[in-house]
C-alpha cells in the first residue's frame, strides 16, 4: 500500500484524549491583509509510540487529534478554556472537517500545529491548521474545521458576546 493510499480517509473521534506536552510557540501574525486579520497559535509536540502504525508512521486519525489539540489551545490562549465555554453552557461541535496528507509524520518527530482562525459568524466558527514538521518545515498535513455553536439540548444556537469577542483581534 502506498503513502498516499494509506492516507485517505478520515475518522470521526470521540472522547479525544488531550496531549500533555505541548509548547506554545507563537500567537498572532502581524500585518496580516485578510478581511479577518489573521490569528494564529502554533503548539510543537513530538510523536508519540502510540500515534503510529508498525511501520513508524502516524495513524491518519491521529492529525485530526492534533488539530483538536491546536484549536483547544488557541481558544484559550485567548482567554478561556473550552471546559469554560462548556460551563457557560454552550459547545462548540465540529460540523465540518476536510484533510489534506502531503507527508507522513513518523514516531518521534517533532510536530507543529499552527492553527489559524479563519472566520467567524454569529453561530460558528472555521479553523484552518497547518501540520508541519518543526524541524524541517516540511508540509505534513493540511486541514479545515467548522464548528456551531449548540446549547446543552443540542440546538443550534448564537455564539454568545463574551465568547464572540475571544476571536476579535482588537
Amino acid at each position: 500500500m502506498s503513502t498516499r493510499e494509506f492516507y485517505r480517509g478520515v475518522g470521526r473521534f470521540t472522547n479525544i484524549p488531550r496531549a500533555t506536552n505541548l509548547r506554545v510557540v507563537s500567537t498572532e501574525s502581524p500585518g496580516a491583509r485578510s478581511p479577518l486579520p489573521t490569528l494564529h497559535h502554533d503548539v510543537q509536540f513530538r510523536v508519540r509510540y502510540a500515534e503510529t502504525d508498525q511501520m513508524g508512521v502516524v495513524y491518519h486519525t491521529n492529525y485530526l487529534v492534533w488539530c483538536e489539540v491546536g484549536r483547544t489551545d488557541f481558544i484559550r490562549q485567548r482567554g478561556m478554556s473550552y471546559a469554560d465555554i462548556e460551563r457557560a453552557g454552550i459547545g462548540l461541535a465540529v460540523s465540518e472537517v476536510s484533510a489534506r496528507f502531503h507527508a507522513a509524520a513518523r514516531y518521534d518527530d517533532m510536530v507543529r500545529v499552527r492553527t489559524t482562525l479563519a472566520d467567524v459568524r454569529s453561530r460558528g466558527i472555521t479553523f484552518d491548521y497547518l501540520i508541519t514538521n518543526a524541524d524541517t518545515g516540511d508540509r505534513l498535513v493540511t486541514a479545515r474545521t467548522a464548528l456551531v455553536s449548540i446549547d446543552k439540548s443540542g440546538r443550534l444556537v448564537a455564539l454568545p458576546n463574551e465568547i464572540r469577542r475571544l476571536f476579535d483581534v482588537a
